[in-house]
């Protein structure tokens, strides 16, 4: 199934020019997001989560063994949802670094650097804020020594260090749960994941073909969109 393929499913569901700016806008940029939820089922009330800050060059790629969803940008700061009690964070910190001298024609303009899976078991407490603390590198060689031998702590709202991050062992946590509210009861406040299983599947395979597509389809796409 190509991306017009699934686009042309949203133009079906009552989606005009705007509708479609909107969805691209939501997933693309975490200014306009509300916080990513980590679990399955409805929302909780915001006094009763905790928060967790992470920088563009931290990629959440699962909590408590729930994969998470891929955005159009893979180097957005997003703030995710987390209950009380042990959240399991499993991600990768990517960095990219642009390459000096002549780049030959079809070669990448850019080095990426990028670790391997690692992961940090937060404690969180109602209504608090996390974040990652490190120090980032100054260039490419700095950026892979660091990558090569990565740690992280994270720290409250308060600048104390709650954990520090290791080598991921590849062993999910257990998946957690919360209780369950009507569907869509969140209102205007929802976060990403409170649409319907359907539209969250089909917003989920655009965002991946987007990720997929070169930048000559990306042009077409948005032309055939407009048009």
């Amino acid at each position: 199934m190509s991306i017009y393929h699934v686009f042309a499913s949203f133009k079906k569901v009552r989606f005009g020019a705007a509708g479609i700016m909107a969805v691209i806008l939501i997933a693309g940029c975490s200014s306009t997001m509300s916080n990513v939820k980590t679990w399955e089922g409805d929302t909780v009330d915001a006094s009763q989560t905790a928060v967790l800050e992470s920088p563009g060059e931290i990629r959440v790629q699962q909590v408590n063994g729930r994969r998470l969803g891929n955005f159009l940008m893979d180097d957005l700061a997003l703030d995710y949802e987390l209950l009380p009690g042990e959240n399991q964070v499993v991600f990768t910190y990517k960095t990219i670094w642009a390459k000096s001298g002549v780049v030959r024609n079809g070669e990448s303009k850019v080095h990426v650097v990028e670790t391997a899976p690692q992961a940090v078991m937060i404690n969180a407490q109602p209504g608090d804020t996390y974040r990652f603390s490190f120090e980032p590198p100054a260039n490419k060689s700095d950026a892979e020594a660091f990558a090569n031998n990565f740690t992280a702590d994270v720290v409250d709202g308060s600048g104390n260090v709650v954990a520090t991050t290791s080598a991921w062992d590849g062993q999910p946590a257990g998946t957690r749960t919360a209780a369950r509210a009507p569907v869509g009861s969140g209102g205007e406040g929802e976060s990403v994941g409170d649409a319907s299983a359907d539209s969250v599947g089909t917003l989920g395979e655009l965002k991946s073909l987007w990720g997929q597509a070169s930048e000559e389809e990306r042009r077409a796409f948005l032309r055939w969109a407009f048009e």
